[in-house]
């Protein structure tokens, strides 16, 4: 992996290896973002799930659709 480096002495830039301690930091950063976008993802689908169960129920006490949606909203 290469990064580039743009300064006053190199307006242009220049190309460098990634040292060993950067690409490990590169790859932990992006594990960390994978583990959030899948916590988010899980969290998103916890709550429809919720939700889903509530409705249902609501459903089984005999609420008509419409009054289960004047209750939700």
């Amino acid at each position: 992996m290469k990064k580039l480096i743009i300064n006053p002495e190199n307006p242009q830039g220049i190309l460098v290896d990634l040292t060993s301690e950067e690409i490990a930091t590169k790859e932990q950063d992006a594990n960390k973002a994978e583990e959030a976008r899948i916590f988010r993802q899980n969290e998103k689908e916890s709550k429809e799930e919720s939700k889903a169960s509530a409705l249902a129920k609501l459903s089984a006490l005999g609420l008509t659709e419409e009054e289960v949606q004047a209750i939700i909203k």
